[in-house]
């Protein structure tokens, strides 16, 4: 292992930032740990570009975590819509409120204090220490692990106990020595991840741009950039099919608040079933209307609801891809002549006017907005 890139990287990493590094971020430069908090947790595994739109409307929305820990998780959890992996706005809430009840409503300084309130991990704490204090503490997220595995020409998945410690070492050892380096120094290195050692098309394999490591990267080196850092293979993502029931009463809608640790966590979304392992021969529905609200909506009066609802019929089929799972959804349509009373607190007639009050899963938010039942608007507000 090189000595010397060890003693010279973050000297060479600040240069290249100066000259390269990417400016005008709406979170860039900013000193304040709760908007450093929620530009981490919004930028993990959510696109910049979308980030740019989202990150300033929710800031406007919550602008201190006073703010967002007084807000009702509906609130949060409608301006998070759209932007997936609903346990991070969930956390958010709830980690805001950790800071008011035990710290009164000051982030702690030290990145083991950090770690210990809900959703922050190692090294979203080391990057909210860093940009916001100035502590000497290392990252470590994909972009960081990609840089290090390359120029040290890490081998193994990075997924690995053995070879995740081995990166966090590097990354502690790497750091700058002077702690006002360190919002810089930070934020370099997750520049330079994001646009010059990239995953499929770093600089070094082309002639357009001269990498300030080219002559100590031993992947460059040896030839090796793109085998590493190495993956592991992922299994074929499982598929599901389950039936969703859309059932409009004049000017409402009824809805289902989500359990808090299934997946679309607390949002609202439509009446479903349970879901099905997707067979061979796609979506499969073989039930009638009482079987069918029955098994949508167990322990409600079946029998009032069946005799409420006219015109129940097979509406659009949606297919939805997660992270690990495809979901296919087989939407049910039909008017309910009232309104009834729900026995579940979790069942809700909401007006159509006001669904932008809750949050919905996007493909829901998209279903309900193809089908004109509210205007576009509505469910952005």
């Amino acid at each position: 292992m090189s000595k010397t890139l060890i003693n010279t990287f973050s000297k060479k990493l600040l240069t290249w930032h100066a000259a390269s590094g990417r400016s005008g971020l709406p979170w860039q430069g900013n000193r304040d740990p709760y908007a450093v908090w929620v530009s981490e947790i919004m930028l993990q595994q959510t696109q910049v570009a979308t980030v740019l739109e989202r990150y300033p409307r929710f800031m406007k929305r919550f602008p201190t975590v006073k703010k967002l820990a007084a807000a009702d998780i509906d609130e949060v959890l409608a301006e998070w819509a759209g932007l997936g992996y609903y346990s991070r706005a969930r956390n958010l809430h709830a980690c805001a409120k950790q800071v008011m009840h035990d710290f009164s409503g000051k982030f702690p300084h030290d990145p083991l204090l950090l770690e210990q309130l809900k959703g922050i991990g190692r090294s979203t704490a080391g990057a909210i220490a860093a940009f916001a204090f100035h502590e000497r503490a290392p990252i470590l997220d994909a972009n960081v692990k990609r840089i290090l595995a390359r120029l040290f020409a890490i081998e193994g998945a990075v997924q690995d106990k053995a070879v995740n410690d081995r990166l966090w070492k590097l990354a502690q050892d790497l750091l700058p020595n002077q702690p006002k380096d360190m919002p810089v120094y930070t934020q370099a290195l997750m520049d330079f991840g994001a646009t010059w050692c990239t995953a499929r098309k770093p600089v070094c394999i082309s002639a357009d741009k001269k990498c300030p490591f080219a002559k100590d990267c031993q992947a460059n080196l040896s030839n090796q950039v793109l085998a590493l850092p190495q993956k592991t293979v992922k299994a074929k993502s499982p598929e599901f099919d389950c039936d969703m029931l859309l059932i409009r009463s004049g000017n409402f809608v009824l809805l289902q608040k989500r359990p808090s640790k299934a997946i679309w966590g607390g949002l609202w979304s439509l009446p479903e079933s349970p879901w099905r392992p997707r067979s061979e021969k796609g979506h499969q529905t073989a039930h009638g209307s009482k079987e069918l609200l029955a098994i949508t909506l167990p322990g409600e009066n079946i029998a009032d609801l069946a005799k409420s609802i006219r015109g129940l019929k097979s509406g659009n089929r949606i297919k939805h891809v997660f992270t690990h799972r495809r979901l296919w959804m087989q939407i049910w349509e039909a008017n309910a002549s009232k309104a009834l009373a729900f026995f579940s607190p979790n069942l809700k007639w909401v007006p159509l006017a006001q669904l932008g009050r809750y949050g919905l899963p996007q493909p829901i938010k998209i279903l309900l907005q193809g089908l004109s039942l509210v205007r576009g608007d509505d469910l952005k507000n």
